[in-house]
């Protein structure tokens, strides 16, 4: 039986915010091109429906400098993509294609993600959600696949560590594809940690149990590859009962989330069987996390999600969870696949649970 927990009394729109521009919409990959501009157009309505347009504090989008960039991505991969724009329509991979704006709206969508960081880590802000386009977990320090050109979320943690001298960051990524563009950023370092629930095996065939980090780093990569068709039960008790302590014990001074919501259960890539609910209580969980660890800074920053139902769903559920006083998660039992994937994933952690 899964439930949700009883909802508070009080909601909060103050310490909101979100990031939305209608020149996300110009990165045009192509006109059968799964990652469409669409797919915003869905969310901006799923905002405006909800409210949030109105009640929370819209975040400006800028362009990072190339300077920032190069906090993560190699000079020239930043100037291949560059190149390839002016030269659109083009591949950098076989299927991460650009258009003749997509590196000026990619440098906006990473900026645009370290405006988000400034406001929680300035204290303006302490949830905020980034719905930006393209995405960026799969992309690496010299190569763009996966439908991502620059790496947003692992820019931010990086950005955040130099601007704001934090020591931990901690980056949650449960988007259906491992994020193997951001775990091999941080493989070998401790500052930054890298937990991840995906759909395994599956695109881009990294992200196994057993990939936790090396050197200085070990530990400090978690992964928990997750069956074909997976539901919420399973999904949320991996943050409320797993997640939420190996957080605890890392106390991070701030928390980036790489959300995707392909996890979906309609959605025409992935193939697992998630619903709004799921990614709701998935959500809480984190936000309770940053709620005890550090003072509640949060960011959501839009990965993938393919289908415009889903898209529109799962992003109001977190929107819903961001307003409460109190994130709800849901209630469910321990069922075999989640004792599967919680013993498998302990062997190899340094982190206790």
């Amino acid at each position: 039986m899964l439930e949700m927990n009883a909802p508070d009394q009080n909601t909060l729109a103050e310490g909101l915010g979100y990031l939305a521009d209608e020149r996300y919409l110009l990165h045009n990959p192509g006109s059968r091109h799964p990652e469409s501009p669409q797919r915003l157009v869905a969310i901006h309505q799923a905002l405006r429906e909800f409210g949030a347009d109105v009640r929370w504090h819209p975040i400006q989008p800028r362009e990072a400098t190339v300077g920032e960039l190069e906090l993560v991505h190699d000079p020239i991969f930043v100037e291949r993509v560059e190149r390839a724009a002016k030269h659109a329509p083009a591949y950098l991979d076989f299927d991460t294609s650009v258009s003749a704006e997509s590196y000026e709206i990619a440098l906006l969508a990473a900026g645009g993600v370290l405006e988000c960081v400034d406001a929680l880590c300035s204290g303006k802000l302490r949830r905020v959600i980034a719905f930006v386009r393209p995405p960026g977990h799969h992309a690496g320090r010299k190569s763009a696949r996966g439908f991502c050109l620059f790496n947003n979320v692992a820019l931010a943690a990086v950005y955040a560590r130099k601007k704001y001298r934090l020591e931990r960051v901690a980056i949650v990524d449960f988007d259906v594809h491992h994020g193997d563009g951001t775990q091999a950023c941080f493989y070998q370092i401790p500052e930054i940690l890298y937990v991840s629930t995906h759909q395994f095996p599956f695109y881009p065939g990294t992200g196994d149990f057993d990939e936790v980090g090396e050197a200085e780093g070990k530990g400090y990569t978690l992964n928990f590859p997750l069956p074909g068709g997976t539901q919420d039960a399973c999904f949320a008790i991996i943050y409320s009962r797993i997640v939420s302590h190996v957080l605890d014990q890392y106390q991070p001074q701030l928390i980036l989330v790489s959300a995707g919501f392909d996890g979906y259960f309609k959605d025409p890539i992935g193939g697992l069987s998630l619903t709004h609910a799921g990614y709701g209580s998935a959500s809480a969980s984190l936000m309770l996390a940053a709620d005890r660890l550090c003072q509640g800074k949060i960011g959501f920053v839009l990965e993938g999600g393919y289908s415009l139902h889903g898209l529109k769903d799962c992003s109001r559920a977190v929107m819903v969870e961001m307003e409460q006083q109190r994130p709800r998660e849901l209630s469910a039992r321990e069922s075999a696949a989640f004792k599967e994937i919680s013993g498998k994933a302990a062997t190899f952690s340094r982190w206790k649970w």
